[in-house]
């Protein structure tokens, strides 16, 4: 994801086609360093709004509205004695920059015309608002930076307003070939660090992307390429240029399950596979707001499991090492047959032995009669010593039956933990995540408060519908797994899980027919894979069978099933159907 010089043209091309003529109405300071306009132009009123936050720069039109402190800071009162009404005259973008500028109109104290522009940076922890005379010499900014603050530049009233030579790359935008493969050469980096490194508004992720519509590879060196490689990738660029000059913008997201992974103003062919789900705009306001949100909601809800998160992976850290030592202790203890085997070439040779012996050796009757040395006590007898070997046999024995059971029952912890760390990557509202802590609770991972009443949890498995109709119904955590296996699921509904791992036990309802469509048995598999362990795997395996071959596990923890005889295929992972 990047606010890269692409997507900034996209939004000056759609805000001036908006804004330019308008009159500013309102001017709102919600948050520290955040500006929100209010702005009338042909009988419509558009928000506009604006942060130079260091962690989420951001600048975008929005429907949305946020209350205003009681107190104004000086910034925002500055703003509306100047351009409280000012009319916006022209917006654009400098270069491929991060940077839009606004240049306002206004009547003075003296009822003059007066012009002022105010410069807009999205660049990371660089970004600011900057207010300054039609001559860039600086009122004020939302963020003032002193010389001790930074030996690039003044941001202070009073100041000339300008980009430092150090913060600027060279412009694609007016380059010849020669001096683009120059500049490409003249460092070893990769190809894609390269072009990011050099050239102004261009992100890692567009670098990626333009590397793979010229068909080349983003870690080949630089020095490497040859001459008509270099052509070949100028002339990539050149479209790619051509596209932004004529305001060809396809404002687009990249959805991988329900995570907005990237954004951009352009397509994205890294992205096009099965994986992988596009979603496009028509304006890039609405692509970065909705994008911006579905980030927020994701990560919303990974802090609300975090603590689940902790518990089971501190439980599963110590199952797994419980596991471990167990194997060691099963791996020690199946030595025992030797102790065995001592014994009985004791009492069978032992009449030779004087006494006071510290060792014996005989043939190995168990062995094709190889020699075997035998440790003695040599206080005491060979029958003692046949005795003392028998007991450490029995003793092992016991040993290795009780291990075998507690590993099974470790293992079958180590499974059961897994499967609701997944359940918590599957899981995003709050009735599943209380679900899932209430499973904890159950099985003693989380300590149950005397005091406290088991809550009834009402949650719903996800429910999709098949390109040809059928209902898909997807289990987001083990009890609705071990629900809609036995209670929801009848006889001939298909049951899906991938093979081998902790997932999602996902129902195709047949409706009683015998026969499905092929494509409905396809998409009942693809989910079963995303919402699976394996989710970000290329393809997975997924077992499917009819629901009345599914067998509860006795004594097992929910979500559980046996089943043999059943059919497989290898799918990508894919959520992509049309949820109800």
């Amino acid at each position: 994801m990047a606010f890269d010089g692409i997507v900034i043209s996209n939004l000056s091309y759609e805000l001036h086609s908006n804004l330019v003529g308008g009159r500013i109405s309102k001017i709102s300071m919600p948050e520290e360093n955040e500006l929100i306009f209010t702005i009338k132009n042909n009988a419509k009123t558009y928000r506009l709004f604006m942060s130079a936050s260091a962690s989420l720069p951001l600048i975008y039109l929005t429907d949305i509205n946020k209350p205003a402190p009681k107190v104004a800071p000086a910034f925002l009162m500055l703003l509306r004695k100047y351009i409280g009404s000012a009319k916006i005259t022209n917006i654009f973008q400098m270069g491929l920059e991060r940077i839009l500028c606004f240049e306002l109109e206004h009547l003075n104290e003296l009822g003059d015309l007066s012009r002022k522009k105010m410069y807009v940076e999205i660049m990371g922890k660089h970004s600011n608002i900057i207010f300054t005379d039609e001559n860039n010499k600086i009122i004020d900014s939302i963020k003032r930076i002193s010389a001790n603050m930074s030996s690039l530049r003044e941001v202070l009233p009073g100041r000339e307003y300008f980009l430092p030579k150090e913060l600027q790359k060279k412009e694609l935008l007016n380059i010849e070939l020669k001096e683009f493969t120059e500049i490409l050469k003249s460092k070893e980096y990769p190809l894609s660090k390269s072009i990011y490194m050099n050239f102004a508004g261009i992100s890692p992720l567009i670098a990626e992307e333009i590397i793979i519509r010229a068909s080349l590879s983003s870690q080949s060196s630089c020095v490497s390429l040859s001459e008509l490689e270099y052509t070949h990738l100028f002339h990539t660029i050149e479209n790619l240029l051509e596209d932004i000059n004529t305001h060809n913008f396809n404002p687009n997201i990249i959805y991988k399950g329900e995570e907005a992974l990237e954004f951009s103003s352009i397509r994205l062919f890294s992205y096009k596979n099965e994986s992988y789900n596009e979603v496009d705009y028509t304006s890039v306001s609405k692509m970065l707001y909705d994008y911006y949100y579905a980030r927020e909601v994701f990560l919303l809800n990974r802090q609300k499991s975090f603590d689940l998160r902790k518990i089971v992976n501190t439980a599963l850290e110590r199952a797994s090492k419980k596991y471990d030592l167990q194997e060691k202790q099963l791996q020690d203890a199946d030595k025992k047959d030797i102790y065995r085997v001592y014994g009985d070439l004791l009492n069978t040779y032992g009449y030779s032995l004087k006494g006071g012996e510290s060792s014996f050796t005989a043939e190995n009757f168990y062995d094709n009669n190889n020699e075997i040395t035998i440790p003695l006590d040599k206080n005491k007898s060979a029958k003692e010593n046949a005795k003392k070997y028998y007991d450490k046999y029995a003793k092992l024995s016991r040993t290795t039956k009780a291990l075998s059971e507690e590993i099974l029952k470790t293992k079958g912890d180590i499974e059961h933990l897994q499967s609701i760390q997944t359940a918590l990557e599957v899981s995003s509202d709050d009735e599943s995540l209380s679900q899932i802590r209430q499973e904890l609770v159950d099985f003693g991972y989380i300590k149950k408060h005397s005091s406290s009443k088991k809550q009834k949890i009402t949650s719903h498995p996800y429910h999709y519908i098949s390109s040809d109709g059928y209902d898909i119904y997807v289990g987001k955590n083990n009890y609705q797994n071990e629900e809609l296996t036995f209670k929801v699921a009848t006889g001939n509904d298909w049951w899906f899980h991938a093979k081998g791992i902790p997932g999602s036990h996902v129902i195709l309802k047949s409706n009683n027919e015998e026969e499905l469509p092929d494509r409905a048995y396809e998409e009942a598999a693809s989910l079963a894979a995303f919402y699976s362990k394996a989710k970000d795997a290329d393809k997975v395996e997924v077992d499917y069978i009819q629901k009345k071959n599914i067998k509860k596990v006795a004594g097992a923890a929910p979500g559980f099933v046996i089943y043999h005889s059943n059919w497989s295929m290898v799918v990508t992972p894919r959520a992509d159907l049309q949820q109800k």
